[in-house]
């Protein structure tokens, strides 16, 4: 049977307090409709419908995907009110199944259960047992435990508040008969709103089995209603996220203090220390480690490198056994040689350090390309802008640069050539042969340093020094 998503997300969110539509509220980085979406994706529906209403406009142009069918919720009636409007273009061969924009850690593996838990006449629904359920609808069963109706909790009685199974708001059922069900809804609740809740209700009175699929953690069903409810989402994606890292090989040092706002692949014996923040695209091959402090962005690193303390990499690809930092940056562009160094104070951007290569205290290097086995010493420069163009750097292999020295681009310096330390490069270092571009030496007789002066001959001196020629 074709699956259609529904995915509700015309909520006004007015205890968020933000001019930002309740659903483009950040989480890891990315919206929180941003993450439902790619779940739904996951279990290849025929099609997505996302009904929005509130900052429809904003909302709709934050995911500008063909793949996406955009449903106007004009009036906010309830949640059944805003599946009938999806419901008008459903076909009724299809399966349904409803999300949430505001409820997205949910795991595809999750609704795959409740789908296929639906049959053709037949309603799932997915349930959570929580200790503190105010706020919750509650699952209300018969004597022979079957799901006969969900109370909302603004309409529960004393007894039924007691209740602690509750409705995390997440159906199933076949469309056909859910439109059945959703035209019999009523109004009659302390909102006045038309409760998706109810088809349950209609469900049992057309002879219909409802069955309740649990979750397997509550953190899936969180939903986000305020700034305080995002921050318990974001710890809980945090540690769905530290999880599936620990289970794939890695050692955290401290899962609560790793953020995870990406798709981060780890090989064994991988370890992270705490405040690490991983971001887009990260591929960590086996046997890396990740010093405390260290943000990493789209970015491969390969087998057995280590990441000392306070690195910043960025786009970059690192191979087999480098060592970084600490307090290096790897900016776009960036591509480390096996066996490369890149000490502390090191900036490297859209440049190449060949294997074997150091680059290992208080340098930047851009716009080059380094051989292999070179070393360039402590404060060299590679002047690569001159105000409106890029100019390149090549190092050829086995050069080695003095510290302190600039290489002002477009510049070469040839295989094996040394470049003496302070130097100012200009022009071509030949291969093999020691270079020295330095001012020459002097000793000044008679100098003395300058003595503090009065207010009164400093302001003198400034009079004098600042007179028209």
């Amino acid at each position: 049977m074709p699956l259609s998503v529904v995915i509700l997300a015309a909520g006004q969110g007015r205890r968020m307090n933000s001019d930002l539509p309740k659903v483009l509220q950040p989480l890891a980085g990315k919206p929180l409709l941003q993450h439902v979406i790619a779940t739904a994706r996951e279990l290849h529906p025929a099609n997505i419908y996302v009904v929005y209403g509130h900052g429809g406009g904003r909302v709709q142009s934050a995911f500008p995907d063909a793949d996406l069918q955009w449903v106007l919720q004009a009036d906010q009636l309830g949640t059944g009110h805003a599946v009938m409007q999806a419901m008008r273009i459903i076909p009724d061969d299809h399966m349904v199944l409803v999300l949430y924009g505001d409820v997205p850690l949910i795991r595809a593996s999750c609704l795959a259960r409740l789908i296929g838990a639906a049959g053709e006449d037949s309603l799932a629904l997915l349930t959570v047992n929580l200790d503190e359920a105010a706020g919750y609808g509650r699952i209300v069963r018969g004597p022979e435990g079957h799901v006969i109706g969900i109370v909302e909790h603004r309409d529960a009685s004393a007894e039924q508040l007691l209740i602690r199974e509750a409705n995390s708001g997440l159906i199933a059922a076949p469309a056909g008969r859910l439109r059945e069900w959703l035209l019999g809804l009523g109004r009659e609740n302390a909102q006045r709103e038309y409760y998706l809740t109810d088809v349950v209700l209609g469900a049992v009175k057309s002879g219909c089995p409802v069955v309740a699929i649990p979750v397997a953690s509550a953190v899936e069903v969180l939903g986000v209603n305020d700034r305080l409810q995002l921050a318990q989402v974001e710890a809980g994606y945090r540690r769905q996220r530290t999880d599936e890292l620990m289970i794939s090989g890695a050692t955290l040092a401290d899962p609560l203090r790793v953020d995870v706002r990406g798709n981060v692949t780890v090989g064994r014996d991988v370890f992270i220390d705490v405040n690490a923040v991983l971001l887009g695209n990260v591929n960590l091959g086996p046997r890396v480690r990740v010093g405390p402090n260290c943000v990493i962005r789209d970015s491969n690193i390969a087998a057995d490198t280590e990441i000392h303390a306070n690195c910043v990499i960025e786009e970059a690809v690192v191979g087999e056994n480098c060592r970084i930092g600490p307090f290096a940056r790897l900016r776009p562009g960036a591509a480390l040689g096996t066996a490369a160094h890149v000490g502390n104070f090191v900036e490297v951007k859209n440049s190449q350090v060949g294997s074997g290569s150091k680059v290992n205290h208080l340098s930047y290097i851009g716009d080059a390309s380094i051989g292999a086995g070179v070393n360039v010493g402590a404060g060299t420069i590679t002047c690569n802008y001159d105000g409106a163009n890029k100019w390149p750097t090549i190092i050829e292999d086995g050069a080695f640069i003095g510290s302190g020295s600039m290489l002002v681009a477009p510049v070469l310096i040839g295989a094996g050539a040394t470049v003496a330390a302070g130097s100012t490069i200009t022009s071509a270092a030949p291969a093999g042969k020691l270079t020295v571009a330095r001012s020459r030496q002097v000793t000044v007789d008679g100098w003395n340093r300058p003595a503090k002066q009065t207010e009164e001959e400093k302001a003198t001196a400034v009079e004098t020094a600042l007179k028209p020629v």
